[in-house]
């Protein structure tokens, strides 16, 4: 039996290898990658002409991992609050550090245009307000393991609280919520089914917190693509994946296919991953956010370990030791939500 810390370690740990195996193929189109590389069945070096990645070492984690951890060393630092001038110059660095070393991984549209606004002087609690893309869910899943799924409440204030500075808008907080709530009540020990529904139910009341913006509802969407993918084949699956829901930076798109993916490959979590990084768009994000839900499932015992162990050295993690510092504040209750100062 996997114990609270295992599937704590493992939603980091699937979080990071689902990047890292998404990261030769981001921002391509699935027939490309079929062409140039054929499926992804394990860690690979990126290509030299990677639109965002070009030649990065097989077990290179990308934006997904480093903002994830990025947000935990806030966490921690803060005792489970962050202000939201110390996240949004927080992000302002990351990027510097990212273009100083000619890194194309950078900041995505939505995060960037509030993090712009708030350096100009704007306020807070509008600069997300057109934030609609998929980078508040991509790198929640700290916040999911410093926040118990028993108390729903926190869990939804500090989603929500972490986000909308760059994602306050239905979508965003809604998509965000649905990994959030998903890792948060696996890590507590709900099996796959019970830890979608509660991250389904959690998304249904963030998406009245935002400013609306027009959108597919992402649980309604999430719901009935898992009802209608359910006797495909995995062929069958990729092809409606990618042909009907979609695997763009957009909430809609990528956090339901992540979500549908953890669903379906609940017994072979590993190849789930694979396969978000062979469908095309933003590969990284979707088995980014696949992998935190199943690796909180599972636990780093769900995936190969020679894996585990060569991301572990390419990017210089410490997940074991991030994961300890972000259930003290589990255990503690403490809020994992930033305040406006």
């Amino acid at each position: 039996m996997t114990t609270l810390h295992d599937r704590a370690l493992g939603a980091l740990t699937g979080l990071a290898l689902g990047d890292a195996l998404g990261m030769p193929t981001q921002s391509m189109s699935r027939e490309r990658i079929a062409r140039e590389l054929g499926p992804i069945t394990g860690l690979v070096d990126g290509p030299a002409d990677q639109p965002i990645a070009p030649g990065m070492p097989a077990g290179s984690v990308t934006d997904d991992t480093e903002q994830a951890l990025l947000v935990a060393r806030l966490l921690v630092d803060g005792g489970g609050r962050v202000a939201t001038r110390a996240f949004a110059d927080a992000l302002m660095a990351w990027e510097g550090r990212m273009r100083a070393k000619g890194s194309l991984d950078l900041l995505g549209p939505s995060t960037s245009a509030a993090i712009t606004a708030i350096a100009d002087g704007g306020d807070p609690a509008e600069t997300g307000s057109g934030g609609t893309t998929n980078g508040a869910a991509m790198r929640v899943t700290p916040v999911a393991v410093a926040v118990p799924s028993a108390d729903p409440d926190a869990l939804l204030r500090a989603v929500h609280d972490l986000s909308f500075v760059t994602h306050n808008t239905g979508l965003g907080l809604s998509g965000a919520a649905a990994v959030a709530g998903a890792v948060s009540a696996a890590v507590d020990g709900a099996d796959l089914d019970d830890a979608l529904t509660y991250g389904l139910d959690l998304a249904r009341r963030a998406e009245t917190m935002g400013h609306w913006v027009a959108g597919a509802s992402i649980p309604d969407r999430a719901g009935w693509v898992l009802r209608a993918t359910h006797a495909m084949s995995t062929a069958d699956l990729a092809d409606f994946l990618v042909g009907v829901v979609g695997t763009s930076v957009q909430s809609q798109e990528s956090v339901v296919s992540a979500l549908v993916i953890a669903s379906r490959f609940r017994d072979d979590p590993y190849g789930g991953l694979c396969l978000a990084a062979t469908i095309g768009g933003d590969t990284d994000t979707v088995a980014a956010m696949a992998g935190a839900i199943l690796g909180a499932t599972h636990g780093p015992a769900g995936f190969p370990a020679d894996d585990v162990a060569t991301v572990s050295s390419v990017s210089d993690l410490d997940l074991a030791g991030v994961t300890d510092e972000l259930l003290a504040l589990r255990r503690s209750h403490a809020p994992a939500a930033p305040d406006p100062a």
